[in-house]
C-alpha cells in the first residue's frame, strides 16, 4: 500500500475510533419517545412553579442553561430521605463551583415542611439557595409532577413509615428538560456514578 494512502486510512480509522468513543460517552435520553414525522421526540419535564426556602419562585426558567438533579423527600422521613439528602449533598460539594449544575428537592409533605422549616434544613446542611432549592407547593401538584414528568413514585401511604411512599431516585435532568439518568440515592456507588455522569452531560451540552 502506498504510504500516503496508508496514512490517510490511519487518520480515518483514528477519527472513526474517536467519534465512536465520543458517541458512547453521551448519556441516553430516558422515557418513551413519540415519533413525529421521522424524528423521535422524548418526554420533557412539565412546567412547574414552586416556592423555595427563601420564599422565591422556582420554575423551569430557574434552570435555563443548567443541568439539575431532582429528588422527592420529606423532612420527617424516618427511612431513606436522610441517605438521599446525604447523596445530594455530596453532589452539591462536587459541583459547588460550577454554576451550570443545580439541585432541586421537592417536599411531598408541604403541610408540615413549611418554608421556615425548609430554610432551617438548608441552613443545617450549610448549602446556598441559588445552588440547591428546597421547594414546596400544592401537594397534589408535586405528586402529579413526580409521577407524570419524573416517573417517580410519591404518594400518601398510611402503612408506610412517616406516612408516605416515595422513590429513592435522584434524577439527572439536562438543559432541555430531558431525564438523562436515574440513580439510587441510598447507595454510595450510585452517587459516584451520578457525579461522573454529570461531567459527561456537561461535556455533551456545553
Amino acid at each position: 500500500m502506498h504510504e500516503k494512502s496508508f496514512r490517510f486510512l490511519l487518520l480515518v480509522f483514528c477519527f472513526c475510533l474517536f467519534a465512536c468513543k465520543e458517541k458512547q460517552q453521551q448519556l441516553p435520553v430516558l422515557g418513551e419517545p413519540e415519533l413525529i414525522g421521522n424524528e423521535k421526540v422524548y418526554p420533557t419535564i412539565a412546567s412547574f412553579n414552586f416556592i423555595n426556602q427563601d420564599s422565591q419562585q422556582v420554575n423551569a426558567g430557574t434552570f435555563t442553561d443548567k443541568v439539575y438533579i431532582a429528588d422527592f423527600i420529606f423532612l420527617s422521613c424516618p427511612t431513606i430521605c436522610p441517605k438521599m439528602t446525604a447523596a445530594m449533598n455530596k453532589v452539591y460539594r462536587a459541583y459547588l463551583q460550577d454554576d451550570r449544575v443545580a439541585l432541586l428537592s421537592h417536599t411531598i409533605d408541604p403541610d408540615n415542611d413549611t418554608i421556615p422549616r425548609l430554610k432551617a434544613y438548608a441552613n443545617n446542611l450549610q448549602v446556598s439557595t441559588p445552588k440547591w432549592h428546597f421547594v414546596t407547593g400544592n401537594q397534589d401538584t408535586i405528586m402529579h409532577l413526580a409521577e407524570k414528568s419524573y416517573f417517580s413514585a410519591a404518594y400518601p401511604d398510611s402503612t408506610a413509615p412517616g406516612g408516605f411512599t416515595h422513590s429513592g431516585g435522584l434524577l439527572l435532568i439536562d438543559k432541555n428538560r430531558h431525564i438523562r439518568g436515574v440513580y439510587n440515592g441510598t447507595k454510595p456507588a450510585e452517587t459516584d456514578r451520578l457525579i461522573a455522569d454529570i461531567a459527561v452531560l456537561l461535556a455533551e451540552q456545553f
